[in-house]
């Protein structure tokens, strides 16, 4: 003879359960519900995912920076680009490694106002504030 399974109530939930999350319920002896949602990959657009996969991998900043290495070879006199390459930028500061100590001071000196110039032209003076030169 088979008894009937015991009866165990279920948990209150604020929204109504189904009919069949009642009889799961009572079948279990206790309502998984909770644990069920918690469980579920909540789907997103995939427009979301992509704009938060691209804004981890800094995508923008690098596309920026390509554009500045594009600009840097096309509007700068062939001497300084032959010894001189923008390396990256941060908060308003163009960083450029220049391959010796004497073109650094060559390009201090003589032309950091006309390639900032040229650039800010190029670019605006948000996107570049500052160069910072250095021996690399």
């Amino acid at each position: 003879m088979n008894s009937p399974l015991p009866y165990y109530p279920a948990r209150p939930r604020r929204a109504a359960p189904s009919a069949k999350a009642r009889v799961l319920a009572q079948w279990r002896g206790w309502d998984s519900s909770p644990e069920e949602k918690a469980r579920r990959v909540s789907s997103r657009q995939a427009g979301e995912v992509i704009s938060s996969v691209l804004s981890g991998l800094r995508i923008d900043q690098r596309q920026s920076e390509t554009e500045i290495l594009k600009v840097w070879n096309n509007i700068m006199d062939p001497n300084v680009t032959a010894h001189a390459q923008p390396t990256g930028i941060r908060k308003g500061t163009l960083f450029v490694t220049v391959d010796s100590s004497v073109w650094l001071d060559e390009i201090v000196r003589y032309r950091r106002k006309e390639i900032l110039t040229r650039l800010q032209s190029s670019f605006g003076r948000d996107l570049i504030a500052r160069i910072s030169f250095r021996v690399g």
